[in-house]
């Protein structure tokens, strides 16, 4: 296991608000002034296609790879300095429609990571197209692994027990499974010895369907750090490397950890 007591606190942000159904320029807008309040954040996480909400429209709403809210994303992190991820619409370079994660940096770098398990209860397997692999990001030392809403319910795709300190949810999860959210996501975290922070939307969507929010932050025992609850607003928690080594030191789980391979 890595050594993580010299790496500094994380300063993660979480953006929870409503979303304005199938308008780009709107949600931009929206954003643009809630992200005048991360100021200090090292990264600032935004809902799953928080440029249109939850919508199955791919192919009158899908960006090219670098399109708009690429271009958007990337303005922000360089005027915060700090990473901004959230999932968009994409159109990629093969012609599949993708619920991609943008993971953009302040040095103009973009990286993805395309949503694995695609919500079929609302055909989101008819619209769009699986990602194939895993993804872990590095930010000030910190492993990040990202996943998306329907991702958080495959515990496999999640699994990780040496490299990630952070796993990171941002999703569009529905009010009425609300339970299911808030049960699963303290098992990722206790599961994988890691930090959970995971950003739900509130509001109703342009399909009538109901958001509550609970964006939170668990640390790496399950325990809640933050709970937004279903209120709006721009949220910042910072994340101890040096506790989290100091658990996995006391309780090094890891180490009887199953091997396997994702096929």
């Amino acid at each position: 296991m890595r050594d993580l007591s010299e790496l500094p606190d994380l300063k993660v942000v979480l953006v929870q608000t409503t979303l304005a159904w199938h308008d780009r320029q709107a949600n931009h807008e929206h954003f643009d002034a809630l992200l005048d309040q991360a100021e200090g954040a090292d990264l600032v996480i935004l809902p799953e296609m928080f440029t249109t909400g939850f919508s199955m429209e791919s192919q009158l709403l899908a960006e090219p790879e670098n399109g708009p809210t690429a271009a958007w994303m990337l303005a922000q992190a360089k005027r915060l300095n700090a990473v901004v991820t959230g999932s968009v619409i994409v159109r990629a370079a093969d012609g599949s429609h993708r619920n991609r994660l943008l993971w953009a940096r302040p040095d103009g770098e973009l990286q993805h990571y395309d949503k694995r398990h695609l919500f079929r209860m609302a055909g989101e397997h008819k619209h769009y197209s699986p990602g194939e692999r895993q993804v872990l990001f590095e930010l000030k030392g910190w492993r990040v692994r990202p996943l998306i809403c329907y991702d958080l319910r495959f515990p496999v795709w999640s699994r990780s027990a040496q490299d990630t300190d952070l796993l990171i949810y941002t999703a569009n999860w529905p009010g009425a499974r609300r339970l299911h959210w808030n049960r699963l996501l303290p098992a990722r975290a206790i599961e994988n010895l890691c930090y959970v922070a995971a950003v739900n939307r509130i509001g109703t969507d342009g399909k009538g369907f109901a958001y509550t929010g609970d964006s939170q932050v668990l640390d790496f025992q399950g325990e809640s750090l933050f709970g937004a609850g279903e209120a709006d607003g721009v949220f910042q928690v910072t994340l101890s490397a040096t506790e989290l080594a100091a658990y996995r030191s006391r309780f090094p789980a890891y180490l009887d950890a199953d091997t396997f391979e994702i096929h």
